[in-house]
């Protein structure tokens, strides 16, 4: 696996490739001859999300390849050894792309043939960029197969290059005549695939903006999947955060895209899916970190253990829950609902309105959510019932930052203000039941190893530090919802 950074340009049959010797060391041009088929559903869904899947033979690295895009003129790329058969996507590169393919059949789609004339970049034995000049003949498998020839210059970052001396590269490749392209891929130029289908809004409008920001998380969650399916790091957590912000926007926004019961309780359901991993992630790295700030000799017992090699097995029988989740029918119908969500969604009369006027009222709304699940928590006389009603206060915190995210792009730096206000007030209500939730678990820990009749000394130290850190929080509380009001009442 690598991340491949490339700018790409477009260049007329008789383009030269201007002298670079000023740049670096320059080592060729050497040629390849590259023969590539490439992969996807009759209906080009892998084309039309940027992800490319190819079996290539000939240069320097023959085998299966898998593109998954991250950001513009940046991609993920999985690499696999060649295999037998050339018409029989290896499992474990079909596996990563099922969210896009959803069970349909990957087959043949075209077949490119390259000649490449490569120079590097170097600085003595470091290399620093590869300019690929490439001569392509592309086919379209279908009925009436169509042959299509063009030439294309690559410019690539490798591993001892820096992003200025790409840019450098690209301004001198441009000046002698090259333009950027606006293809995403060889593939994407040669099949052209039709742009994902997304609702006809009015310019300017709330439905404009809740659109587009649903859009663009349906693209994160996307792209977290074959991430989570490899269990990489972060990927769960960042592909939980995008399920929770797709149902908070689609509570926060129910009056311009109505009709989201059921998308948003499927949200619910994939986030909880997430959410077993996810937090014993999080606990177990918490009680490591804790364990490494003690001195050697408070320490005892086998608590490293327990603490450690005991949650991180859990956390990979949640992890097998979560790849069994992703490859069932449960979690593709919810996919196709929110293609739908995007591509057709049911607006409301509000949809219509200009953005600035009805979307700051929805702002306001949330925010007006958080400090009413404050009175109702406050006016709580049981001690434990109150801790309890104050967990809604930081999840209504959290869904009126996440609001706020979303309209900062179209309503100003008011919006980014408001987000981390409410981030302030969810992260110290967070702090406090964080503290709880480990208190609880070492308390589970010290009975089992109690009853191991292991020594149990570390945990109550433990318990004494997250007891110590909750209480911090809950005294801290009051003037930050005091000075967050106060703040707030100057955004909206």
């Amino acid at each position: 696996m690598g991340i491949e950074i490339e700018d790409k340009f477009d260049v007329p049959p008789e383009y030269e490739i201007p002298d670079l010797g000023s740049l670096a060391d320059t080592v060729g041009p050497k040629s390849y001859q590259l023969v590539a088929l490439y992969f996807d559903t009759p209906d080009l869904r892998l084309a039309a999300r940027g992800v490319t899947l190819r079996r290539r033979r000939g240069g320097a690295d023959a085998g299966w390849h898998l593109k998954l895009p991250k950001a513009k003129g940046v991609r993920q790329e999985i690499t696999h050894p060649l295999t037998r058969s050339a018409r029989d996507v290896p499992f474990e590169l079909s596996e990563l792309v099922r969210a896009y393919t959803r069970g349909a059949e990957l087959k043949v789609v075209a077949e490119l043939e390259t000649r490449r004339s490569v120079t590097l970049l170097k600085d003595g034995e470091t290399r620093l960029v590869e300019i690929a000049d490439d001569r392509v003949k592309g086919t379209v498998y279908g009925d009436q197969p169509r042959i299509v020839r063009w030439r294309e210059v690559e410019a690539e970052l490798l591993e001892g290059g820096t992003q200025q001396l790409l840019a450098k590269v690209g301004k001198r490749l441009r000046k002698a005549g090259a333009t950027p392209s606006e293809s995403s891929s060889k593939l994407a130029k040669l099949l052209e695939p039709a742009p994902l289908p997304k609702a006809a809004t009015k310019a300017g409008s709330a439905g404009e903006v809740v659109v587009d920001y649903l859009a663009g998380q349906v693209r994160a969650l996307l792209a977290q999947d074959p991430r989570v399916r490899r269990a990489e790091e972060d990927a769960v957590h960042q592909m939980r955060v995008a399920a929770r912000r797709l149902r908070s926007a689609l509570k926060a926004f129910k009056t311009i895209v109505t009709g989201t019961a059921e998308a948003q309780e499927e949200l619910r359901w994939l986030g909880a899916v997430l959410g077993e991993a996810r937090d014993l992630e999080v606990i177990r790295v918490r009680f490591a970190k804790a364990l490494a700030g003690l001195a050697p000799e408070l320490v005892t017992g086998p608590i490293q253990h327990r603490l450690g090699s005991d949650l991180r097995k859990r956390e990979e029988e949640a992890y097998g829950r979560i790849k069994e989740a992703l490859s069932g029918d449960r979690y593709y119908v919810l996919l196709d609902a929110l293609d739908r969500l995007v591509a057709a969604p049911s607006l409301g009369k509000a949809a219509g309105k200009p953005a600035q006027e009805q979307l700051r009222t929805v702002a306001a709304a949330n925010w007006s959510r958080v400090t009413k699940a404050y009175d109702r928590a406050q006016a709580v006389e049981d001690a434990e019932r109150r801790e309890i009603a104050m967990h809604e206060v930081r999840k209504a915190a959290k869904r009126a930052r996440y609001t706020a995210e979303a309209l900062q792009p179209s309503l100003g730096s008011d919006m980014g203000r408001l987000a981390k206000l409410a981030e302030n007030v969810q992260e110290v209500l967070g702090a406090h039941q964080d503290g709880v939730v480990a208190q609880e678990t070492l308390a589970k820990e010290a009975e089992s190893a109690r009853q191991a009749g292991e020594d149990t000394f570390t945990y109550g130290l433990l318990i004494g530090i997250e007891r110590n850190t909750a209480e911090r929080a809950h005294a801290e509380f009051p003037r930050v919802w005091k000075e967050t009001v106060k703040a707030v009442s100057k955004v909206l």
